[in-house]
Formats: structure tokens, sequence, C-alpha cells
């Protein structure tokens, strides 16, 4: 499909979720020493809900992908909590495992103290719908992306993608992962101020304002000299590199089966 006409599929997804997942709403004033562990399918509304969450609080996250039909890290995640479902997040710093989106996002806000709070009653209602509503906008000739396992080969080490949830070009690269099952740090990379919005291109020329307004846009800036997301690294081949496509293409290369 053209790049400009997956754009606008996925722009009406963040559309449906109000933008959810864009900037920093809550950042989240302490920080995990040990990195979180999310086990995760793409395309789950329950689980762009706790994507949202982490990257509207800041905070850094690994994903593993647990797509249907997936062998790397469902078993392992049913080891952990039996009769688990989708999201599940795993703590090495408090021990905690567990899963429901909503409690999962509470109790990232009290642990690592965010103003954020999971929706109840009808606003939790309203947030499922408008979450699955966003899914219905991943489905593309052949099916849902970020849903169903494609044959791989595993990486020795987990990738590294910058991004945000409600990039519209971040999307099929994170669907591509899942769909893989490749292992990937997920640097959440929101938006910080008024001067991050729009298009790389149109905003640096219209605002010339500081592109490091968060730790890992700052990041970004001055290991890569400008912003923009999606940034894949891959440390198993020393490879690093933006542009959606030529990620996707990256990956079935290096990856697919």
């Amino acid at each position: 499909m053209n790049t400009n006409i997956d754009a606008i599929f996925n722009l009406l997804a963040g559309t449906a979720r109000g933008w959810r997942g864009t900037g920093i709403t809550a950042r989240a004033r302490k920080t995990p020493e040990k990195v979180l562990k999310l086990y995760d399918i793409e395309i789950s509304p329950f689980c762009r809900l706790v994507r949202e969450a982490l990257s509207e609080m800041d905070l850094d996250v690994m994903i593993l992908p647990c797509p249907a039909g997936g062998k790397r890290f469902r078993d392992e995640a049913r080891q952990l909590l039996p009769g688990t479902k989708f999201p599940m997040l795993v703590d090495d710093n408090t021990g905690v495992v567990m899963n429901e989106s909503a409690d999962i996002i509470d109790y990232l806000a009290k642990t690592y103290e965010s103003k954020l709070k999971s929706q109840q009653g009808f606003g939790r209602k309203v947030a499922v719908g408008t979450s699955a509503l966003a899914s219905t906008f991943q489905y593309r000739i052949g099916g849902f992306r970020g849903m169903k396992a494609r044959p791989s080969k595993a990486p020795a080490e987990p990738l590294v993608l910058y991004s945000f949830e409600s990039s519209p070009y971040s999307k099929p690269v994170r669907a591509r992962l899942c769909e893989l099952e490749i292992p990937y740090l997920l640097k959440n990379t929101p938006k910080g101020a008024m001067t991050d919005m729009g298009p790389p291109v149109f905003r640096d020329k219209l605002f010339k304002a500081p592109q490091g307004t968060t730790r890992n846009r700052a990041w970004l800036s001055e290991n890569t000299g400008k912003v923009q997301v999606p940034y894949l690294i891959d440390p198993n081949t020393g490879v690093a590199m933006y542009e959606s496509n030529d990620i996707l293409r990256y990956l079935d290369k290096t990856y697919g089966a």
C-alpha cells in the first residue's frame, strides 16, 4: 500500500482515540531501575491503552510480542501467570506480574508517581470502544496488521525502537515487529511541547525551537541530528535507520523466514 494512503488510515486510528499517546500529559516522576516488560499484541485495543499510558508517562518498556499463533513469548507469559490475557506487565523492580489494562495503568501511575488514572465506568467503555475502532483501521489486504505471527528468525539481542503510540509512521513498524515476534526496547518519544507538533520538515522550519523537549527526543537530536520517528537500532547488525518503509524492508530481509 502507498505510504501516504497507509498514513491516512493510521491518522484515522489516532483520531478515533483522540490522539492519546501523543504527548507527555502525566510524566512519571520516578524512573524504573530495571526496564519494564510488556507482553503485548500490537492490534489489541487493551494493549493500546497501556502503550498510550506509557507514552504519556514518558516510560520506556521492553515489548515482548505475543501475536496469535506466536510461540516465542506466549508460553513464557503463561508460565509467569497461568491463564493470562494480554497485555501482561512484568515489573522486576517490585516483583509484580499482572494483566488487565486498567489495573496496569493504575499500578504504573502509583508506583512511578504519575497523575494519570485509568478510566472507569462509562469512560472505560468509551476508551475500549474507541480503541477497538482504532484497531479496525489496521485492516489491510490479507488481514489485520500486528495480529498474527509470521515465520521469523529470533534476534540474539532485542532491537530498539524510538516511537510514540499515535505516530502514523511508527504503527506499521510496531505491527511488523509484533508479527515477526521480535522483542524490542520501546524508547517512548512523545511530544514535550507545542513546538513538537506536526511533521518534522514543517515543524522545524516553522518553529525553529529546541528539539530536545524530552529525554529521548534530546537523544535523537544529539545523536542523529534530527528528531523524527520511527527510528530503529539493531545492536545485532549495527544498523540504525529512519523511514518506516526502509525499516520494514530491513526487518523482512533480516528476520523474515
